[in-house]
């Protein structure tokens, strides 16, 4: 008896629940949200039950699903789950259960809305499974889509350039990463991630690439260069790491809140789950050689997206360039990994990097779509205003709106005893001793983070409460269940982080155990 395909289904539950709701919701809004809801609450017994049926402690991978796809090509359906895999699968189900609620207020053609996130859904599960290169693209373009069209028709006055721009930016960076794969499966025949992996720690991959493309004057030293740089364009455009960050700001300003959130929360974990299921141990030697560049970019991302995030008047790009530079951490951990390389004593340094890294993919995305959430809480209820001298004294008003989004704020800037402080801080005390200067350098963003986050509680919380907020409603009862949730999930995660790292370690573990540097 064949093992129950968990992630074939996982997968389609939401994939067809999204075709169907397009095409027979178009007169039943209501019948098409609780089609996505119970589509959803699927998938959430689905990952919980996977997180419970197999052994994630192992650090190996689990539910396997492997069959021949186009063999001539190196394709295979091929998918599995381990700690990071499956960190991800809870992030993108709490994400989109949020992002759900919270779109209880749209109004216009609401099937093809729900059609679409479930479609993105689906997407970021195949993202975060597939482990054939062909496979895993296919739904990394599949996520862009339904993203395009859910910025492009509900989106505000800009939408149209902002989902433009998105779409040209993305699109951009994975041809460059199309055609990175495509030299490395003609040189060593492999498609699969594992495979590509066993050939980089056993020295092979460059020396096929070489002798594949090294003819002429170019060295296999310039071609895995080249081809290095053309995967990680297209993981750090998705990040985004600066400065293929542009795209970023105008597109999670002009989406609609829920939208906004499922880009922050979820979407933008694309590119770092790239860089550590991929690039990390398929491309160790080049990242080393290009360490210092790429510690540079990092720092770079995460100290100017907070500069930039400082002199923002409007809530939303100040939340996105805070995306930035929160996942500018995540890059900093990753490149001190690669760069640092095996040094003797360093195994608990990358340990504790990589660990911070997978940790704070998640407490960010709980966090930042949570604070997205919140300022289109204010947006509705203000009648479109989002900036921030637009507000003050809400705290009078809203008590528990301003200290759910107060805790979510603390969060952020990572208060000890929350969430966001303990993916920061493993981030630190493995970056530090492997690479001090990048460590010390990025330090300011902490700081600057911390001002921009406080400066906008006291200017909308606090002060004054103005005469035209004085009737300002607080939150429903389905709001604070809606908020309450993930709030209640920061003070967990940050006095119980086992509860992740419990999982995530041991992939951690496996992974530093295969690098080759």
């Amino acid at each position: 008896m064949r093992p129950f395909p968990w992630l074939t289904v996982l997968t389609l539950i939401p994939l067809c629940a999204g075709l169907g709701v397009m095409r027979w919701g178009v007169a039943r809004a209501r019948l098409a949200r609780c089609v996505a809801i119970g589509a959803w609450a699927m998938t959430l017994v689905l990952v919980l039950g996977l997180g419970a049926a197999v052994d994630l402690q192992s650090g190996a991978l689990q539910a396997v699903e492997r069959y021949p796809w186009v063999p001539a090509l190196g394709i295979e359906y091929y998918v599995g789950v381990d700690g990071l895999s499956w960190v991800m699968l809870l992030l993108t189900v709490l994400v989109t259960g949020m992002a759900l609620v919270a779109m209880e207020g749209i109004r216009e053609r609401p099937h093809l809305f729900y059609g679409l996130v479930l479609c993105l859904m689906a997407g970021l599960f195949g993202t975060f499974t597939a482990l054939n290169f062909v496979h895993w693209f296919l739904f990394w373009e599949l996520s862009l889509i339904p993203a395009f069209f859910l910025v492009r028709l509900w989106g505000g006055p800009q939408r149209q350039w902002a989902a433009l721009q998105f779409f040209l930016f993305t699109l951009a960076g994975s041809v460059a990463m199309l055609l990175g794969f495509l030299a490395l499966f003609l040189a060593s025949g492999q498609m699969n991630f594992p495979e590509l992996s066993q050939w980089a720690r056993e020295g092979r991959l460059w020396s096929a690439l070489e002798e594949r493309w090294g003819g002429g004057n170019a060295t296999g030293g310039v071609w895995a260069t080249l081809v290095f740089l053309g995967v990680l364009a297209g993981l750090a455009v998705k990040v985004p790491m600066m400065p293929l960050h542009t795209w970023l700001p105008q597109t999670y300003a002009e989406a609609v809140p829920p939208v906004s959130m499922l880009l922050t929360g979820v979407m933008s974990k694309m590119g770092v789950y790239g860089l550590v299921r991929v690039l990390l141990p398929v491309f160790g030697e080049p990242m080393r050689a290009a360490g210092p560049w790429l510690l540079g970019l990092a720092v770079w991302t995460v100290v100017v997206s907070a500069c930039a995030a400082l002199v923002q008047r409007d809530l939303k790009r100040m939340l996105a360039y805070s995306s930035v530079n929160h996942l500018g951490y995540c890059l900093l951990g990753v490149f001190a990994v690669a760069a640092a390389g095996e040094t003797t004593g360093s195994e608990v340094h990358r340990a504790a990097a990589l660990n911070g890294v997978v940790l704070q993919m998640f407490n960010h995305g709980l966090t930042a779509a949570t604070l997205f959430w919140c300022v289109g809480l204010l947006e509705a209820r203000s009648g479109g205003r989002r900036g921030i001298e637009d507000f003050g004294g809400l705290r009078a008003a809203a008590p528990v709106f301003c200290g759910l989004m107060g805790i979510a704020v603390f969060a952020s800037l990572g208060l000890p005893g929350l969430n966001g402080f303990v993916g920061e801080f493993l981030i630190f005390r493995g970056v530090f001793p492997l690479v001090p200067w990048a460590a010390v350098l990025a330090v300011p963003g902490l700081l600057v983070t911390a001002v921009f986050l406080l400066t906008m509680m006291q200017r909308v919380f606090h002060g004054p409460l103005r005469p035209e907020w004085s009737g300002w409603p607080d939150l429903s009862w389905r709001e604070r269940v809606g908020l309450g949730v993930p709030v209640a999930l920061m003070f967990v995660l940050g006095v119980w982080p086992q509860a992740l790292l419990q999982w995530i370690n041991p992939f951690v573990v496996r992974l530093l155990e295969g690098l080759r540097f």
